[in-house]
């Protein structure tokens, strides 16, 4: 294990402009360009504690995703936002800064909801300690599940403690042949209903459905469900394909192509948008691919949701949801409380923060 604290601390209140905060770079085509002489975060790594029993393992940012997941499936345990990776040498701290969940998000929550405590680095070089290894930790604001998703604009992080669950019994994959709107029902009444369903996905008038839990609830659910059993290996291949990306409906066009992100109601119906569809987190995460316009933006808005672009195409607009006046000063003054000079990820989430 290497602890770097202080050489980034140092480095930090050395600096005269703009870092860049880098675990291994999977995740740099997320959000808008980085820019800025690179803190390569990678080498301070290392598990420094996981209890099993209290379900709470924590680490150091630069600690290999893979490393993490090994050490809880030898527990029998997981991440249960199934972060992707996108790539092998994806980091822990990549992952929290990034915010990003993989199919089980809409079931079991999102990465900030796992997110116990941090210790962060922010742009004076102090070492800020936020929660701790608990659920009920926190009094005041909650500062730690803050820096989820806020792409490092607020600090570096430099360890996290996470809540993990165990592995679920018993897993089944089925698939039902659908067009869109009618997924779209069908994963909406399914989420009404007593099911142990833990992830879907409609593409290409398919629909795929993971069911997770104890086994007598699982076989109980797909005899009630009916569809087509997908076999064990398939469907794990298929969902590591779609958490990782490489599923065909994202290899397509390429990496250069637009893939926009879209979060809405999981009410909301089919959208009528140009390009190819798939939808996860049963209805109430659409993914569009092609195009450069921002209809897909205008049309998440219509129905109340926003839209990023999560891939590809012309960021020069902005990557994400522009903000309200009210919401940018939020923003605005979380960054110059954590990061006064503004030199941490200068620009990543939006352009001006």
């Amino acid at each position: 294990m290497s602890d770097l604290t202080e050489q980034f601390a140092d480095r930090i209140r050395a600096a005269s402009g703009p870092l860049c905060i880098r675990g291994s770079g999977s995740k740099d085509f997320y959000g808008n360009a980085p820019r800025g002489e690179v803190l390569e975060a990678g080498g301070h790594r290392g598990i420094v504690g996981y209890e099993p029993t209290e379900l709470v393992i924590t680490a150091r940012c630069g600690t290999p995703l893979a490393e993490i997941k090994s050490a809880l499936a030898e527990r029998r345990q997981m991440l249960a936002f199934e972060p992707p990776s996108f790539g092998d040498a994806a980091t822990i701290g990549g992952v929290v800064a990034a915010g990003l969940s993989g199919p089980r998000r809409a079931t079991a929550g999102s990465v900030r909801d796992f997110v116990l405590g941090v210790k962060l680095l922010d742009g004076e070089g102090r070492l800020l300690t936020f929660g701790g290894q608990v659920m009920k930790n926190v009094a005041g604001y909650d500062v730690s599940r803050l820096i989820a998703g806020s792409l490092g604009t607020l600090g570096l992080i430099s360890e996290v403690s996470i809540k993990v669950l165990p592995l679920p019994m018993a897993e089944a994959t089925l698939r039902f042949e659908l067009p869109q709107d009618k997924a779209l029902d069908l994963m909406n009444r399914w989420a009404g209903q007593p099911l142990p369903v833990s992830a879907t996905c409609w593409a290409d008038d398919s629909l795929t459905l993971r069911l997770s839990g104890a086994g007598t609830a699982v076989e109980s659910a797909s005899s009630a469900l009916g569809g087509e059993r997908v076999a064990d290996a398939a469907a794990a291949h298929f969902w590591t394909s779609l958490r990782e990306q490489r599923h065909a409906f994202f290899a397509a066009d390429g990496d250069a192509a637009a893939l926009w992100r879209l979060s809405v109601p999981s009410i909301a119906g089919a959208l009528d948008l140009p390009g190819a569809t798939l939808v996860e987190w049963g209805g109430a995460q659409r993914w569009i691919r092609g195009g450069s316009s921002d209809a897909p933006r205008a049309a998440a808005l219509r129905v109340g949701g926003h839209a990023t672009l999560f891939r590809g195409g012309d960021k020069s607009a902005g990557v994400f949801q522009p903000l309200d006046p009210v919401t940018q000063r939020i923003h605005r003054d979380l960054k110059r409380s954590f990061d006064p000079r503004g030199i941490l990820n200068a620009g990543r989430m939006y352009p001006d923060l």
